[in-house]
């Protein structure tokens, strides 16, 4: 895919070390937006709806894509995978984590489903004037990857006004930090799942991140989530 062969990962890798988060531009074209979006109104394709004001979430709704994916999801799942590898590997040794990921997605997800984590995670979420995502973490049973991925399918501005994607950090003895990662339609953000290791002056410690999305004030605002890990 056009979009991963020109992700700067050594430049990902910095920031992700640096803040728990890294902007991954154009990954999608125009035309992958709209249609990966336009696939919301179909019946056909997904496993569940949530509705989030049903269960405390926020305001808004997202659908969990079912097997066999759409061709575009599993492309991006398999070839995202493999580079965001040996981050992950290398966050859970600094953070004592004895845990360590195979090189190839699905030999992680072999993992997972003979965990009992069958059922695949990637997502489209779908906003309306007043909609917001409450701050939250993607946590779906005993084997998690660290990281995962958000692509925005919308243009701020022009399909929808307000809506920023938001990440906190909670370190120790510390109040939490927010940051809001700007984004274009195309763009992704990878982020820390969970947790993500810090340097301190007595060696790392563990930092959690939650990440949610602001109130849309006009218009609609869709978005795939690309989670590397399945649910139970």
């Amino acid at each position: 895919m056009s979009g991963v062969d020109r992700i700067d990962w050594p430049t990902v890798a910095a920031d992700l070390d640096a803040r728990g988060w890294a902007r991954l531009p154009r990954l999608l074209t125009a035309a992958q937006c709209d249609a990966t979006a336009r696939l919301y109104g179909r019946d056909a394709g997904f496993r569940s709806r949530v509705v989030m004001a049903r269960h405390g979430f926020g305001r808004g709704e997202y659908r969990y894509f079912a097997y066999p994916l759409p061709p575009l999801v599993e492309r991006l799942r398999t070839a995202l995978y493999p580079p965001l590898v040996p981050i992950a590997n290398r966050w859970h040794e600094r953070m004592a984590i004895d845990v360590r990921f195979p090189a190839e997605h699905a030999d992680f997800v072999d993992r997972c489903h003979r965990a009992g984590q069958t059922r695949p995670t990637p997502l489209l979420l779908q906003y309306g004037e007043g909609d917001y995502n409450c701050l939250h973490q993607d946590l779906y049973g005993e084997h998690v990857f660290p990281l995962q991925v958000a692509v925005l399918l919308s243009e701020p501005g022009v399909d929808f006004e307000g809506g920023e994607f938001v990440l906190t950090e909670q370190r120790p003895r510390m109040q939490s930090r927010a940051e809001v990662v700007p984004l274009r339609k195309g763009d992704a953000v990878v982020f820390a799942v969970n947790m993500r290791p810090v340097q301190g002056t007595r060696g790392d410690y563990r930092v959690k991140l939650r990440h949610g999305v602001g109130t849309v004030r006009a218009g609609h605002r869709h978005t795939l989530g690309v989670i590397f890990h399945e649910a139970a």
